[in-house]
């Protein structure tokens, strides 16, 4: 059985459903959800993230996180959290990196928010040798009244979207609906003038006031627009491939653009210091990306020469990941100076 006859049946009983419904069906649904029974990462799967692309990626989060440790003021027990993380391969990467830090790892609990049953256990896997407390859940809610640094890389794109339609009668909800024939289509037709995510202003709300009263700072990267949303983002993804978006419900993975200026503002709504968005290409140079590819470099052969510095090129070029993708910090208002940003905190 697959997830289309168990849609159709849905919308049967209880009438059409929004995009939103249908995207936490196909993403979420416990047997048939796309994140739910399958690894979608990597050559093998439907898409490829920047840590799977370069280690650099990793190394230099890493980093962040530890000086965003010293700027917290190198408190004795802290909380580093990720977000959706895939398969282990940031976080493994980041710890790696940050052990240069003095001090830093001995402060550490490792804190995993995932719900895949399957990549929760590839997850274990790649971080079993790691000598530190590790917690997994299902939710941001669960997150220990600690000192915290959080991560969330390509994490909102796939949270589940609202989409409205221009009509004559002016704005409407587009949804999902059944003919009869039995397949799936939008309704009303027509050019989707706006979309919107109330899941992810509702968990940034949180995290926000978690680190308020807590004390921590978070970097939130994904691809999206700095500012607001126009148009239709929403696309499904298979073998590495565009699909349409309702041709293969829970086979392919569903993402959609990032409101970047809608999660600063519901960050800043709470009283949480905002820095960003900026391009991801700009924020790693800002890091050292580049001095960091020269490095790998001088020890590799030929072949690892060509993949660092391909991987290094997808990671920041403006006609690769360097300018769709975005990163947005939340930090503390006092903080003036933070690495990869360089203007000053923005205050609602």
């Amino acid at each position: 059985m697959s997830l289309q006859p168990i849609i159709a049946e849905h919308i049967r009983a209880k009438g059409k459903i929004s995009v939103a419904e249908y995207m936490s069906l196909c993403l979420a649904h416990p047997e048939f959800g796309y994140y739910m029974r399958k690894d979608p990462f990597g050559a093998n799967g439907d898409f490829t993230t920047a840590p799977e692309i370069s280690q650099i990626f990793g190394e230099l989060l890493g980093l962040w996180c530890a000086h965003a440790w010293a700027l917290m003021g190198r408190p004795k027990r802290i909380a580093l959290v990720e977000i959706g993380p895939g398969r282990g391969t940031l976080m493994a990467d980041m710890l790696r990196a940050s052990r240069i830090q003095p001090g830093f790892h001995e402060t550490l609990t490792l804190h995993l928010v995932e719900t895949s049953p399957l990549l929760r256990e590839t997850q274990e896997k790649k971080l079993h040798d790691l000598k530190f407390p590790k917690f997994w859940h299902e939710s941001v809610d669960s997150l220990p009244d600690l000192p915290t640094i959080i991560m969330a890389n390509e994490f909102f794109d796939a949270l589940p979207i609202h989409q409205f339609i221009k009509t004559k009668e002016g704005e409407v909800e587009r949804h999902v609906a059944l003919n009869d024939a039995g397949e799936i289509y939008f309704t009303p037709a027509g050019d989707v003038v706006r979309e919107s995510c109330p899941l992810a202003l509702e968990i940034v709300r949180k995290l926000s006031a978690h680190l308020i009263k807590n004390n921590g700072a978070a970097l939130f990267i994904d691809y999206g627009y700095s500012k607001g949303s126009t148009g239709d983002t929403l696309q499904a993804l298979l073998a590495h491939q565009f699909y349409e978006v309702l041709a293969t419900p829970g086979e392919a993975d569903l993402t959609a653009h990032v409101d970047f200026q809608s999660i600063a503002q519901a960050a800043q709504k709470q009283g949480i210091g905002v820095m960003g968005p900026v391009a991801q290409g700009i924020f790693l140079d800002r890091l050292g990306a580049e001095i960091r590819m020269q490095q790998l470099l001088q020890n590799a052969s030929e072949g690892q020469r060509e993949t660092i510095l391909s991987g290094y090129q997808r990671l920041v070029m403006p006609d690769a990941m360097g300018h769709l993708f975005k990163v947005l910090a939340l930090v503390p208002k006092h903080w003036q100076q933070v690495p990869g940003f360089q203007s000053q905190v923005v205050h609602p």
